[in-house]
């Protein structure tokens, strides 16, 4: 692998197995809702990234710098403090449905919520929709 290329990579490993072992009743059921939602909202099957990222479909950037490589389109990640929900393109154009989501904190291009049953399920798929269409428009899918 370069130097500079993504330390998560696309794996081999199985989904499902790695979910099973999800600590906590509620979480790794909600780990399962969410891939599920994820599954229907990007019409693709989840894949692991590395070791504890569900990724669901790839594109493949280039930044000014030269630097390039592929990555996931969505994703998430069943973390002990939250789930973390990649939204890619960050949260700019998300600010309104956000405002409606419920109980939740982001980062750069990272959605936290404790729990599903802390968030409207609509308005999260509605964010992850948008953001991957906005990924699929801006890059070329890798997938």
């Amino acid at each position: 692998m370069p130097s500079n290329a993504n330390k998560t990579q696309p794996t081999l490993a199985s989904v499902e197995g790695f979910l099973a072992t999800v600590e906590g009743d509620d979480k790794r059921a909600d780990a399962s809702a969410l891939a599920a939602l994820m599954a229907e909202a990007t019409g693709l099957q989840g894949r692991m990234w590395g070791s504890s990222i569900v990724g669901f479909g790839t594109y493949h950037y280039r930044y000014a710098s030269g630097r390039e490589g592929d990555f996931f389109q969505t994703g998430f990640s069943p973390r002990k403090r939250a789930l973390t929900v990649y939204v890619m393109p960050g949260f700019a154009e998300h600010q309104a449905l956000l405002a409606r989501l419920g109980k939740h904190t982001t980062g750069k291009s990272c959605l936290y919520i404790r729990r599903l049953a802390d968030v409207d399920i609509d308005v999260l798929r509605e964010i992850i929709v948008r953001s991957v269409r906005h990924i699929r428009a801006k890059h070329p899918v890798a997938d």
